[in-house]
């Protein structure tokens, strides 16, 4: 579903990215994890097509974000680490904005936009305008914008950053209901706790290179998430 090949990515005189492939397939929930700086961040925005890369390409269920980033972008969502959208909108504005750019039916969308707003306990703030809204409310309604296309691909930055441990849970389920479908997700975290029960697949970057990658089994071992991250940290 998502292949990273060989992908570079130079800021100045830093590879801020150096040299990474990874391997995302359909069905598969991919943690992503590293410090501050790793490289994290620049990898997904490459994925999705805001930054340009010097080396390598990126493919999309085959088709090479480079050549064709449009035919891309229409079977990912993105959802980045501050949810900035646009606060001139209602929250309702503002979903049936993205469920038209991806072409979703009046139906399915109305049917989606209730399902996951009452789940997220948000039906009732639609209608106000998103400059009243809290972060994690925010956060809410940026998930919701992202399933309501059920794309192949959402990758995620740090998406459980603001939520409450109820909208945490349901986002979870969420995330596993959509990759039983076939889809994959692939998201950044530095909650190891999460990426240990939640990930069929972990990797782990460091100063922009792959230091560490495979099954939880893999990864891990006999030790914690925790424990394996600081030793590759600290080596």
């Amino acid at each position: 579903m998502l292949r990273i090949e060989h992908l570079t990515k130079v800021y100045g005189d830093k590879k801020a990215v150096d040299d990474l492939t990874l391997r995302i397939a359909p069905g598969e929930i991919y943690g992503f994890i590293g410090h501050n700086g790793a490289g994290k961040t620049t990898t997904l925005k490459s994925c999705v097509g805001i930054l340009h890369f010097e080396q390598g390409d990126i493919f999309i269920n085959g088709t090479s974000v480079k050549e064709d980033p449009l035919a891309c972008k229409r079977q990912l969502a993105y959802i980045p680490d501050n949810p900035d959208i646009y606060d001139y909108m209602t929250g309702i504005q503002y979903l049936h904005f993205i469920a038209d750019v991806f072409g979703v039916p009046a139906d399915v969308r109305m049917e989606r936009i209730h399902r996951y707003a009452e789940s997220f306990e948000i039906l009732k703030n639609l209608d106000q305008g998103i400059a009243e809204y809290s972060h994690g409310m925010k956060q809410k309604l940026v998930l919701i914008s992202a399933w309501l296309h059920e794309p192949k691909l959402i990758l995620m930055d740090e998406p459980f950053v603001g939520l409450d441990p109820k909208a945490a849970h349901i986002t979870k389920q969420m995330m596993r209901e959509l990759c039983d479908k076939g889809s994959a997700i692939f998201f950044s975290t530095h909650v190891l706790e999460v990426a240990e029960k939640l990930c069929d697949k972990v990797a782990i970057i460091k100063s922009g290179q792959l230091v560490k990658s495979g099954t939880m089994e893999e990864v891990r071992g006999d030790e914690s998430l925790e424990s394996v991250f600081l030793e590759l940290e600290e080596a």
